[in-house]
This record gives structure tokens, C-alpha cells and sequence, in this order.
């Protein structure tokens, strides 16, 4: 069955060649793009970023079928392919630009995140632990550098791909098996 609905999701917690690589092996999923959101520089650079002061995050947007993968699905498999109780930090990544964050594209994708977080907190999936993820309205998304697209399939040999993305690129291929495409089944 062919849809032609799509939807977008952008969300980022931590270096977005994490993000992308996972959010991009799910069936349902049309694209995932790294880039930058929520900060007050226009067309900022890597660089730019890098030092934590522009207000942006590293972020993924996500075009989707909603027919096929669940904007639910989606922000289930974001919580579990990071950690929402640590303030602008994913393990040794540390900064603004690292920040758990739901940019949201419509009062539904709002409502749901929100739903997301109180249920996760209710249930104490991360113990006591409060969840910092900030939920807020999709400012404009600037596309990262042709580099940082696909990174983890062009550089798996990257010793940050290898320590990092790998681990937990494999983790969530485990947990996820019955929602991938194909060609990320032998990954």
C-alpha cells in the first residue's frame, strides 16, 4: 500500500549522528536530516555551534509516514535511545547544543510529547529522576553540513562512531527488530 502523507518530527539529544542513524533505520521513516534548531544565529555553521552559545541544538528532522510509524512510535523509541534526565548532556557530549528537545510541529505532536513525559514520569521508567527534555514549538531548521549527513553509514570505522554511536545503534536494532526496514535488519 502507497501513502503520500507525511509528517515531520524534529528532535535532538545529543550528537545528532546518534539520533540519525537510528531514526533513520525504521520503516516508515522517508528521511532524517542533522541539523541545527531553537537558537537565535541564522545558518549557523558547526563551528558555530560547537562552542554553545548560539541557543541551537543538534537536532534531526525526521519525515515520516504516519500511517507506517507512529509519531508515538517515534517519541517512544527517542526516549529510549537517550537519556531526558540529563541536563545539556548525553554522556560526554556536554552543552546547550546537546539538550534532550521535542520541537514540536502541531498542538498534536505538543500534547503527545507532553502525554509521553508525564506517563514516563508517572512510571518512574527512569526512577526518581526528573525528565529535563525540553518540549517546544519547531522554530526554523537549518540543514547541517553535507558532512554530517549519513555520518555513522559513511564513517563506521570513526573511532566516535565505533565507542559511541555503535553501541547504541545496535541496542536499538535489538529492541526495535520488528519496526526496521530491511536494509537495516543485517547492520
Amino acid at each position: 500500500m502507497t501513502t503520500n502523507q507525511q509528517e515531520t518530527a524534529t528532535f535532538g539529544g545529543g550528537c545528532f549522528w546518534c539520533i540519525e542513524a537510528v531514526f533513520d533505520a525504521l520503516r516508515g521513516v522517508q528521511s532524517v536530516e542533522s541539523g541545527y534548531c531553537g537558537g537565535h544565529l541564522e545558518n549557523p555553521r558547526y563551528e558555530d555551534i560547537c562552542n554553545g552559545d548560539t541557543g541551537h541544538a543538534e537536532v534531526v528532522n525526521i519525515t515520516f509516514d504516519p500511517n507506517i510509524m507512529s509519531y508515538e512510535k517515534l517519541l517512544e523509541v527517542f526516549f529510549n535511545i537517550h537519556d531526558p534526565t540529563t541536563l545539556n548532556a548525553q554522556g560526554n557530549d556536554v552543552g546547550t547544543q546537546y539538550r534532550s528537545v521535542i520541537f514540536y510541529h502541531s498542538p498534536e505532536q505538543q500534547a503527545l510529547a507532553r502525554q509521553m513525559i508525564a506517563n514516563l514520569e508517572m512510571n518512574q521508567i527512569y526512577g526518581r529522576r526528573a525528565i529535563v527534555t525540553e518540549v517546544s514549538p519547531a522554530p526554523h531548521f537549518y540543514i547541517a553540513e553535507p558532512y554530517h549527513q549519513e555520518y555513522f553509514e559513511r564513517n563506521p570505522q570513526q573511532s566516535y562512531c565505533q565507542y559511541v554511536v555503535s553501541p547504541k545503534f545496535q541496542k536499538f536494532r535489538k529492541q526495535y527488530a520488528a519496526q526496521l526496514k530491511s536494509s537495516a535488519l543485517g547492520a
